[in-house]
Order: C-alpha cells, then structure tokens, then sequence
C-alpha cells in the first residue's frame, strides 16, 4: 500500500460484502416463495422481499464502487486522498441511511412509510429501483456529491490519467442521472420515459465507464503491461459504451406509448451494445497474454478476465437475445428479463467489485503480494462455484421465460398466469438450487479472507 489513505476502502469493500450476502439470501427466500406462495407471509410478502433483493443491491454497487475508488485514486492521482476523514463520515452516513431504509422496508407497511418519510412534499416513492423514502433519497445525493467533491479534488492537485479521467466522467454521469428520481411526471408515459434516465443510463451507461476504469486499474497493476497499451483500449471500449448506451435507452421506449421511431432507434443500438462488451474479453485476455510481470495474486487476475466473459454473456448476449422491438413484443415483462438483469448485474458490477476486492484486500491487510496459495486456491472454488451457480440460474430463468411465451403469448392454447407458473414449478426448484450455489460460493468467498498466511 503506497497511500495511508488508501485504507478508508477497506470498510466499504466490507460492508458490501455483507450487503451481498443478504441481497443473495433474500433472492433465495423470493425463490422460495415463487414455489411456496405463503411462505413468510403475510410477515414479509413478496412485493417486500423484491424491493429489499433491489435495492441491496444497487446500494451494494454503489459502496463497492466508492471503495475501489478511495483505493485506486490515491495511486492514479499519485497523492494522498484531499479528505480521508470525509470519506469515513460519508461511509457512515451512507450506512445509517441504507440501513434505516432497509429496516422500513421490512417492518413497516410501505404506504405507512410514504407518510413518515414526508414523501406528500415531494412524491418520489412508489416506483420500480427508485423505492427509496426521500430523505434516503437526499442523502443518496449528499453522499454521492461529497465523494464525487473528494475524488476530484484529489485528481485536481495530483496526476490525470486516462482512468481517472474515464472514472469521473462515469461518478458525474452516475450523480447527474439520479437527480431523475426527483421528477415524477403526472403523465404516466412521461414518468417511465423519464425514469429510465436513472435507471438505464446508470446501469448501462455511466456504470460501466466506472466499471471499465476499476478494470483497467487491476489488469495494469497484475500485468504490467503498458499504460499507454491499456489506455487506447479503454477509449475505444468507452466510446462504444457511450454510443450504444446512450441511444440503448430507446429498447425501453418500445411499448410504452413512446414514438414509433424508438422502435428502429431502440433495436438498432441494441444490436450494437454487445459490442463494446466483446472488446472487453478481447482487452482482459490479450492484457494477460502479453504481461510483463508474472503477479503472485493470480486469482484477482481470475476475475478479472471473469468480468469480461460474463459481463458479455449477461449484458451483450442475453441483452441482444431479447431487445429487437420484433421479439421484445412477446419478450417483454417474461423471466427472460430476469435471466438477462441476473447475469449482467452479476457479470459487469459484482464481478468487477471482486475483482479489486480481491486484488486490493490482501495489500490493505498488509500482504502486498496477494493472499497465500492456500487461500487463493479456496478463493478460485468460489470463483467457480458463484459462476456456475449464476449462470444456471440465469439459464433455468431462460427456460421459464420460455415457457411463459408459449403459454400466454405465442402458443396455440394459451392458458392464465398462474397455470404458467404452476407448468414452469420444476423449472424454479432448479433456479433455487443454483441460487443456494451462489450463497455457498460467496460464502466460500468469505471463508478465503480467514486461511492462515502460510509460514
């Protein structure tokens, strides 16, 4: 560890690892309830356990992205944070508040909350992802405008890289387009245009320059290859992103009551998206080919090269598999959805966090060199375990959403809801099965960071 600074990641990459692990468990007990109906109702219905499975998770993004960014920072800008002592305040106030948001979730009935939370001032709630009470919401906003005022400022007295630079322009983007979760139009064909403004161009757009600059980060530290060589293919892979993200928000415009145009707009820049995804296998394995120095942490290097391989199956194959506005119209609001938001998720941001977890963790704790063998082979089971598991679960939700086209929208004898769900029940013992590897992966995960250093 060059920076002392560099440790106020530390209680961010762990607090979103405990966040992981209880977004997984609620996934596992909505799985349960898909197939037990009464499972923990009326104590906790599904409707809960679906808001609480999101919002972990994107809450969980976020801390794992502000860590990898309070370590890398320090090293890009080649200075000491401006505020370490602004970034632990920030850490706790996001954790007071994600925490008491969570809690409110669970044990009080949502519209009881619209009015603790005053949300008769200013109507915010209610809407998919963006459930948040308002002052969760402001403090959403606080939090993300003092790190963004934290990290650049730091770049401002130090070194600009390209990373740096990628990764700004990505935290800006990321606070700019959450201030849509403000504006909740009367019109309810403007309030969903609008509202995929948050929700599309943060996962689809400036996530993935932040993703795209983490890394790049790790590949330069665990290669040793070029800068410069890692720089021109962060741009070209950045400048797809952009395009096709960008113009990628219209696959959503599709049946909404938006223009007809959206539907070429939205179908053509999907047909790009998968793209810049593809580059990124291609940037990952050809940065490990031509490596310059022999890492001893090989398993960071592992994920690596992970991220870029399911980051492509999740976000740009199974993006692609259903966003054409042809297929969408039968497509849509199916499981293949979940099967796709599922993979990407995992692939692009849970992934890219170990990613630098696993390479920044072992330096925090004072082993510069990695983790020992011991604890890298245990770290590599998880690494498969959590693949395996993700991608079997995202294939058993591809069967189910299968299914529920046949039985509602294309076949010959079309049949209700509830028959479909009843047809799919062996499908989704399946799915619960591969998402109980995930947990037992992460798990293992956990159980890597607690393996004596070896004598």
């Amino acid at each position: 560890m060059k920076y002392t600074s560099q440790m106020v990641a530390k209680p961010y990459f762990i607090f979103a690892l405990i966040l992981l692990a209880g977004e997984i468990l609620f996934g596992i007990l909505m799985g349960i309830q898909y197939l037990y109906g009464d499972f923990l109702f009326p104590l906790i219905p599904f409707n809960v356990l679906r808001m609480v499975h999101t919002n972990l998770l994107i809450v969980m993004i976020l801390f794992g992205f502000m860590g990898a960014t309070y370590y890398l920072i320090p090293e890009e800008a080649e200075r000491e944070l401006w505020s370490p002592k602004l970034a632990i305040v920030t850490f706790w106030v996001f954790v007071v508040a994600g925490v008491a948001t969570i809690l409110g979730y669970l044990f009080v009935p949502y519209a009881t909350l619209t009015e603790l939370t005053f949300n008769n001032l200013l109507p915010t709630m209610g809407r998919e992802f963006l459930e948040q009470p308002l002052p969760t919401k402001v403090g959403i906003v606080l939090v993300v405008v003092s790190y963004l005022i934290n990290v650049m400022m730091t770049v401002l007295k130090g070194r600009r890289t390209v990373i740096t630079t990628v990764l700004i322009t990505g935290l800006v983007g990321l606070a700019v387009f959450f201030l849509f979760a403000f504006y909740v139009p009367d019109n309810l064909v403007m309030d969903k245009f609008l509202w995929w403004f948050t929700v599309h161009l943060w996962v689809e757009a400036t996530w993935e320059l932040i993703m795209g600059a983490i890394l790049a980060f790790v590949l330069i530290k665990v290669t040793g290859v070029d800068r410069e060589h890692i720089d021109k293919w962060l741009y070209l892979i950045i400048a797809m992103t952009m395009v096709s993200g960008i113009l990628g928000t219209g696959h959503h415009f599709f049946y909404m009551g938006a223009p007809e145009y959206w539907l070429w707009i939205g179908s053509i820049s999907s047909a790009v998206e998968p793209l810049p995804f593809f580059l990124m296998i291609l940037f990952a394995f050809s940065m490990s080919r031509d490596r310059k120095i022999q890492h001893d942490n090989e398993i960071a290097l592992t994920w690596a090269k992970g991220t870029a391989v399911m980051s492509f199956l999740g976000a740009g194959v199974w993006g692609f598999m259903h966003t054409l506005a042809p297929i969408n119209y039968y497509t849509h609001g199916t499981q293949l959805t979940a099967a796709h938001g599922h993979l990407s998720f995992y692939g692009a941001y849970i992934m890219v966090i170990f990613t630098v977890i696993s390479y920044a963790m072992p330096i925090l704790r004072g082993r510069p060199h990695g983790n020992c063998a011991k604890a890298q082979s245990l770290e590599l089971k998880s690494f498969w375990m959590m693949n395996i598991g993700m991608v079997g679960l995202t294939l058993a939700l591809t069967a189910a959403g299968i299914v529920q086209i046949m039985d509602l929208r294309v076949g010959t004898d079309l049949v209700g809801f509830m028959d479909s769900l009843e047809s799919t029940r062996t499908i989704y013992f399946t799915r619960l099965g591969f998402g109980v590897l995930v947990f037992a992966g992460l798990l293992t995960y956990f159980a890597s960071f607690f393996v004596k250093e070896e004598a």
